[in-house]
């Protein structure tokens, strides 16, 4: 166990993007507590409730022909709904119109809002699942039922269109969606941008989403950059997406991006899971006689936190990219920050390196050839690559396979 690990900071020595706009600063203290460095990038920006023209329409009509059956997905927008009716002044005939309607709430959340707003729930899910609430409706039959549906957010073609609505129409009710709030992308696209780079270069171990949007965000905007496939590869290699439920990590899932999610989608649960995944997925190498763990912006040597230089961690990544293979200076020079075309800036990076790792035998020359991390022999280790070198040339033997973050 390494010295943070002991110290009660498990996420030492690891970077992790944050992408929601709400309570980011919340989620930010749970990580940095367990000793992350955070890197915050708003990937959305939601527009007020009291300012969207569709949701005072779609009220209005609920106010005059009451729904039968009303399903609040979420507490926020419960709350929020409620909030810009009062603005509208049109709350207290809202108030009514719900009161009359059968109310089911999706989840504890929702439950607390319609309560807050001095009315009662029918029925909840111990799931907290959208999937039980609507088997729940159709067991019980909908068809003629007047259904209003609170939703969240937007679609687009990275945000997978919800079915909910659509199953129930297909069963023969008739729907009415409500929709709570918009988003948005964020005014100022920079932030966002340095976040998408961040991943492209795995200068991050996780990126954390606690909501679709903000996942259809960042995809539309490493679209609109023309990133959007070195994005994708570096989320399906290296850098860690972390989701905080299903409905959030669909729109990755679709694209082929493996996800992990808590469970149970609260804040706090995301938090402890990323503490928990992070250092389980994290696989330190033996080289030179030590223990060596590449992470986004350092390098874990022997459980201690070393802080490397860009350079440095450009170079350390493309060696551990190839674990116990011999990397051209040509090839490091490629991976350094801003390239460059004298083959000496690599060598002092990586002279740089060795000292900031305080162990300099974890990397050897390999002469005329370039360099290498000198992995300890393993029973399991096989000379059957080439490149490798031989124990006679280095006195190790290489790993057979290529290894990665992940």
């Amino acid at each position: 166990m390494s010295e943070a690990a002991e110290a009660g900071e498990p996420l030492a020595g690891f970077a992790v993007g944050i992408t929601a706009s709400r309570r980011a600063e919340e989620f930010a203290t749970l990580l940095l507590r367990r000793g992350a460095t955070v890197m915050h990038a708003p990937a959305i920006r939601i527009i007020p409730l009291a300012d969207d023209a569709e949701l005072e329409r779609v009220t209005g009509a609920i106010i005059e022909t009451p729904p039968e059956i009303t399903v609040a997905t979420t507490g926020i927008g419960f709350r929020g709904w409620m909030e810009a009716a009062e603005g509208w002044g049109q709350a207290e005939c809202l108030g009514r119109a719900l009161a009359s309607s059968r109310l089911l709430a999706r989840g504890p959340k929702a439950k607390g809002a319609i309560r807050a707003a001095d009315l009662r729930e029918e029925w909840s899910p111990a799931s907290e699942s959208s999937a039980e609430v609507l088997e729940h409706l159709l067991a019980e039959g909908v068809e003629g039922k007047r259904i209003a549906v609170q939703l969240h957010g937007a679609t687009t073609e990275w945000e997978p269109v919800p079915d909910f609505c659509e199953v129930l129409r297909h069963a023969g009710a008739e729907v009415v969606p409500v929709p709570v709030y918009r988003w948005t992308a964020p005014d100022d696209g920079a932030p966002m941008d340095r976040m998408i780079e961040a991943v492209i270069v795995g200068d991050l171990d996780a990126i954390s989403f606690t909501s679709a949007p903000a996942v259809a965000s960042l995809l539309m905007r490493a679209d609109e950059n023309g990133v959007l496939e070195p994005l994708l590869q570096s989320l399906r290699s290296r850098v860690l997406p972390v989701c905080v439920g299903p409905v959030t990590a669909a729109p990755l899932e679709q694209l082929k991006v493996s996800t992990t999610q808590p469970a149970r989608a609260r804040l706090g649960a995301l938090a402890r899971h990323i503490a928990e995944e992070l250092p389980r997925r994290a696989k330190p190498m033996r080289a030179g006689g030590h223990s060596i763990s590449v992470r986004g912006k350092c390098v874990v040597v022997d459980g201690v936190v070393r802080p490397v230089s860009p350079a440095g961690m450009a170079l350390i990544k493309t060696l551990a990219a190839r674990p116990g293979r011999v990397v051209s200076r040509d090839d490091l020079l490629a991976s350094l920050p801003g390239g460059g075309d004298d083959t000496h800036a690599v060598e002092t990076a990586m002279t740089r390196l060795r000292s900031s790792l305080g162990a300099p035998k974890t990397i050897q020359t390999v002469v005329k050839r370039g360099y290498r991390l000198a992995l300890d022999p393993t029973d399991e280790d096989v000379d059957c690559d080439s490149d490798a070198p031989t124990s006679t040339q280095s006195g190790h033997t290489a790993r057979s396979s290529e290894g990665s973050k992940y």
